[in-house]
């Protein structure tokens, strides 16, 4: 059975590109999303009999654990976990409301936290597994405008830094990859070039991991 690379969050931009090339290296692809026409329609341009994909809102912490629990049962465990989702939701401090903030923080943080929760120990079994977030440079630099998201951002680039630190030892490869920049086809941001760096963060060896990569375009 080919190892099992599930992409959360799977949309036309990052996570086809990211797809794309774990299935190039021999991967069976879940591609995980809300949308089930975006997801045919990403199924059907990466054309492999072992691409499969399923709707889930990852804002749902407990369906969610439900999916990786199918995922196992279908498909095999996780060896790649590639955590793309996130909530853009807009506002200032002033008029972002709490229960908006909640909502954001718990599909760009809770929910990582949920998703790496349910590969951790198969891929401790294993003694190795790679999780990556998709980071942004809100995380360094927020905006005020987008403060929920700026938030987000920040708490899952500390997520990511944790996990690195807690499960390095295990053989298992966590953290991040930040992108300092707006994602688009054929710009310094292409999401190509992004997908590149995934797989650089993915094929590191256990005594060069690192914790983060940073994508800025310079």
């Amino acid at each position: 059975m080919l190892p099992v690379c599930v992409v959360l969050g799977a949309g036309p931009g990052i996570g086809h590109c990211v797809a794309k090339k774990f299935l190039d290296l021999g991967y069976q692809i879940i591609l995980v999303a809300r949308n089930a026409d975006k997801l045919a329609d990403m199924q059907e341009k990466l054309g492999a009999s072992n691409v499969s994909t399923m709707v889930l809102d990852v804002s749902d912490i407990d369906a969610l654990k439900e999916s990786f629990l199918s995922i196992a049962e279908t498909h095999g465990d996780p060896e790649v976990l590639i955590f793309n989702a996130y909530s853009a939701s807009p506002g200032k401090p002033t008029s972002l409301t709490p229960d908006a903030l909640a909502e954001s923080f718990r599909i760009n943080v809770t929910a990582a936290l949920a998703a790496s929760q349910a590969v951790i120990p198969a891929m401790k079994k294993a003694r190795k597994g790679t999780i990556i977030f998709t980071g942004g440079g809100f995380a360094l630099n927020p905006l005020s405008g987008f403060t929920a998201l700026s938030i987000g951002k920040a708490g899952l680039r500390t997520l990511a830094n944790c996990l690195y630190r807690e499960l390095k030892a295990d053989g298992i490869h966590a953290g991040t990859v930040t992108i300092c920049g707006t994602v688009k086809p054929n710009s310094p941001f292409d999401p190509d070039k992004i997908a590149d760096k995934f797989i650089e963060f993915h094929l590191q060896p256990q005594n060069a991991f690192v914790s983060e990569i940073m994508f800025d375009a310079k």
